[in-house]
């Protein structure tokens, strides 16, 4: 399951372009979950899309439950992918109250397995609260001429593991790629959270 923006591109996109997985081979075990800040409440899947607005707790986990019965309940589990989780607090009225359940998330929901994706650039010291929580933490930068990203290991939960920062091995014009995916979307959703 993937909690995301509008479009399922950003996540088919990325994982094409760093994996070669096409999440279309999988559709009988993938659910997505589509932020819709234009709705009260969530749709009606149409196909293993649902459009929800994540921006209110109690349709955060009306839409996760939701997903819940559309998936196959097989080992290893579900995880649930969350990207951009950071978005969700720049709405006046539920940005703090977004962030409780995903720390209640984070802290008291052992059912499943959770990757959160967030950016420290905004609101970092929400996001540090969530980081706390974490039983895996890893932190990314990039530099921009040419374009590379980094990534180094902070914490693992009972686990031994290299905390050097290393380079992920994706071609700069595809990071690029994806770098505007996402601030294209970026730039559609902050102002409509905003107003709500």
């Amino acid at each position: 399951m993937a909690l995301q923006y509008p479009s399922t591109d950003f996540v088919h996109e990325s994982l094409k372009i760093i994996t070669g997985l096409d999440l279309d081979e999988y559709r009988q075990r993938v659910v997505f979950l589509s932020l819709d800040a234009a709705l009260d409440g969530m749709t009606e899947p149409e196909g293993n899309i649902i459009r929800a607005n994540l921006i209110k707790p109690d349709v955060w986990d009306a839409a996760v439950e939701r997903t819940w019965d559309m998936l196959p309940h097989d080992d290893p589990g579900i995880l649930v992918f969350g990207s951009a989780l950071n978005l969700l607090l720049f709405s006046p009225t539920y940005g703090e109250a977004i962030l409780r359940k995903m720390e209640t998330t984070l802290r008291d929901d052992k059912s499943r397995s959770y990757i959160f994706s967030v950016s420290t650039t905004a609101k970092k010291k929400e996001i540090g609260r969530l980081e706390a929580l974490a039983d895996n933490l890893i932190m990314t930068r990039s530099e921009q001429q040419p374009f590379r990203l980094y990534m180094r290991i902070v914490r693992m939960k009972n686990v031994p593991f290299l905390g050097e920062e290393i380079q992920v091995p994706i071609a700069p014009g595809s990071l690029a790629q994806l770098k505007e995916i996402s601030e294209h979307s970026r730039k559609r959703v902050i102002p409509q959270i905003s107003r709500i």
